[in-house]
């Protein structure tokens, strides 16, 4: 019998980040793929330096299979790719292309999309980073506008990180992408999408009550 994966994330978090923390990710990976998973928590509180030996920077998500124990979410997420053919094709082709918009949703998206949104919420909606993001949402928009998935002519791990990194309300909110929002549209309807959300919330909902009682 295979291992059970384990996905690690923290015991609670506010409710502004809830459905967004990024063991979501993993979560999400595995209901597509249907790989069985369970989930263990490291404490929210001293978060920075309680689990440094499992997360040298004190993040979370955190993933054990087996063996193999990795960090960062995109790490994890193509090690559960590699193990599900829907999650990657497993030709060469398909694999690679996988593989490029992986990195691009962490790379050439996010890392712009993180610090804009955060300078945002910090009350500077005009700040410095918003031509280069909208340099990199435009040049996605074009790519999305001829296709309806990233790779492989299917939905594939790379859809799912991509999507992920896209769907913030404020990045979806900010300028006018139609086929970027449609995409997303798609890439969230997914029944897999709506189970790993759901199991978050109810993670963080349930761990409410367990500090209302301390």
């Amino acid at each position: 019998m295979a291992e059970t994966i384990t996905i690690w994330t923290y015991d609670w978090v506010p409710e502004g980040p809830r459905g967004f923390v990024r063991d979501f990710r993993l979560r999400w990976a595995c209901e597509e793929a249907g790989l069985p998973y369970a989930v263990r928590t490291v404490a929210f509180d001293d978060r920075e330096t309680n689990h440094l030996d499992r997360q040298p920077f004190g993040q979370v998500p955190m993933l054990e299979d087996g063996e193999i124990a990795l960090f960062e979410s995109g790490a994890c997420l193509i090690h559960l790719a590699r193990k599900s053919e829907a999650l990657m094709p497993r030709d060469a082709v398909g694999e690679a292309q996988v593989l490029q918009w992986v990195v691009s949703a962490l790379n050439s998206i996010e890392m712009v999309s993180v610090p804009w949104w955060f300078l945002n919420v910090m009350g500077d909606p005009e700040n410095g980073l918003t031509g280069w993001l909208d340099q990199r949402l435009g040049q996605l928009e074009t790519v999305l506008a001829d296709r309806e998935w990233l790779a492989a002519d299917r939905f594939t791990a790379a859809d799912l990180i991509m999507a992920d990194v896209l769907r913030v309300a404020k990045l979806r909110a900010h300028g006018d992408r139609p086929a970027t929002e449609a995409y997303v549209a798609r890439v969230t309807a997914r029944p897999a999408f709506a189970k790993a959300r759901a199991d978050q919330l109810a993670h963080f909902a349930a761990a409410d009550e367990t500090r209302k009682g301390d």
